[in-house]
């Protein structure tokens, strides 16, 4: 870790600055943040668990940069005009992106696994980080999501852990090529489609990652990883349909809330019943007994505790069922997650109606087409899509392609769909169409209170 003893994390709210805050913490630094959220009276609940760990908040007005020993940690798009970071710049003192910090302490652990991808990366972080949790490893995790197999009363956040092993399991984020920063032992990598970079660019990162890890986990039912494949002919292979793959699944059996299978590696077979729904999931799980076999846990001992893995907050997460109508919050963001969260949705019977709100208009300008695409490629024609306006927390945005440009083209397509700029208003609208037996699925990122929504259109379609 960065010599520094005193650390000021910039927007520490954020789904990737908090579990690194936490991390710091528990290592012993002193650590202090401020963020947007907390200015303006936003997910109070998360900012009074930071402050149980020690961690003392400020406004986001730079009077919490007070000494030029402070580190100040910022996301890697932070803008020169933020005020801690004005107040940074006079005091002289240094400053690191999450990423740049997170890749300090990640390539400096003995044993290194980063899992990356366009989709799934959270879930797999959080398989491996379960299995060697009970195989008795104590790693420390980093995850962009909760894992809800570390929750406790006095950690209600657990995207991260903090473990006294040598193993350490992280998330790797591709948006902002920060992926390059990072050597792995272990390297997983799920998939490759678009997201927020052009395939281009993401083909070239995602090999650099493979090329520097010492042992890499490809999945072979992926056309991109699958290329990579054949120039790593060591690769640890997963495939939930290819028998040439070192790691496969058989016997399928798909409930609407949980996914059963038979694992097969090079030592042994080993049944896997998992309490999360989705083939995609049987995917994940795949990946993780592979790391988890690199990373000297047997296959029937990994696949025992994938037994017991109850997944992530907002990955395809039952809020409750009012009036024979249930509520789900997803995460789902990138046309890969749709189409994965739709197909699950399709293994049980019931009107679908979709709530979606972009994360951004810059994806729009760079998928509105796949989004588009995709959900009309998976909803029935009974099925309805509500898109509000694309989440907005200020700043300069270019807004050439809105919700309302996806909407079209979904209607376009042959299914129904409708813009509601208003996010209470979109609200409203699919609590009016609910009828019994319907499922409400909310979905999108980088937004902390989507989780509320929800719970408030639970109470609403109740009501």
């Amino acid at each position: 870790m960065s010599a520094a003893k005193s650390y000021f994390f910039c927007g520490i709210g954020g789904s990737g600055m908090l579990p690194l805050a936490c991390i710091v913490r528990a290592q012993g630094a002193e650590v202090a943040g401020s963020d947007r959220a907390l200015d303006q009276g936003r997910v109070v609940g998360k900012f009074d668990f930071l402050r149980r760990q020690g961690i003392a908040l400020f406004p986001q007005d730079g009077s919490g940069m007070t000494s030029s020993d402070q580190l100040l940690v910022t996301s890697a798009a932070v803008e020169e005009t933020v005020p801690d970071v004005v107040a940074a710049t006079r005091l002289g003192a240094p400053r690191l992106t999450r990423p740049q910090l997170l890749a300090q302490l990640f390539n400096a652990a003995p044993l290194s696994i980063g899992v990356a991808g366009t989709s799934g990366k959270s879930t797999v972080t959080g398989m491996i980080g379960w299995i060697l949790d009970r195989a008795g490893r104590a790693p420390t995790v980093m995850n962009g999501a909760v894992m809800k197999n570390f929750v406790t009363a006095e950690t209600p956040f657990a995207s991260a852990l903090v473990g006294g092993g040598g193993a350490f399991v992280s998330e790797v984020d591709e948006s902002d090529g920060s992926i390059a920063l990072y050597a792995p032992r272990i390297a997983v990598l799920t998939n490759i489609s678009l997201d927020h970079k052009s395939l281009d660019e993401l083909r070239s990162l995602f090999r650099g990652f493979a090329a520097r890890a010492g042992t890499v986990v490809l999945n072979l039912d992926d056309a991109e990883t699958r290329r990579l494949a054949a120039d790593l002919p060591g690769a640890l292979t997963f495939s939930l349909s290819d028998p040439a793959a070192r790691y496969s699944a058989a016997d399928l059996v798909e409930e609407p809330l949980a996914i059963a299978f038979t694992a097969a590696g090079p030592d042994g077979r080993a049944p896997v019943r998992l309490a999360v729904p989705g083939r995609h999931n049987a995917a994940n799980a795949l990946a993780a007994l592979a790391a988890a076999a690199a990373a000297g846990v047997p296959l029937a001992e990994a696949a025992a505790a994938l037994g017991s893995f109850v997944g992530l907050r907002r990955r395809f997460e039952i809020v409750g069922t009012r009036g024979g109508v249930t509520v789900i919050d997803d995460f789902a963001h990138n046309p890969d997650k749709i189409a994965a969260t739709l197909a699950t949705l399709r293994a049980a019977p019931g009107r679908l109606l979709l709530f979606f709100q972009p994360h951004g208009y810059g994806p729009l300008r760079q998928m509105g087409a796949e989004l588009a695409a995709t959900f009309a490629a998976g909803m029935a024609p009974d099925d309805r899509l509500v898109m509000p306006d694309p989440v907005y927390y200020g700043g300069t945005v270019e807004r050439t392609v809105g919700s309302g440009d996806v909407v079209r083209a979904v209607l376009a397509a042959g299914r129904d769909a409708e813009h509601v700029p208003d996010r209470a208003g979109a609200g409203k609208r699919l609590a009016a169409l609910a009828r019994p037996g319907d499922r409400i699925v909310v979905m999108g990122a980088r937004d902390d209170t989507l989780s509320d929504f929800a719970r408030e259109l639970l109470d609403e379609v109740g009501s």
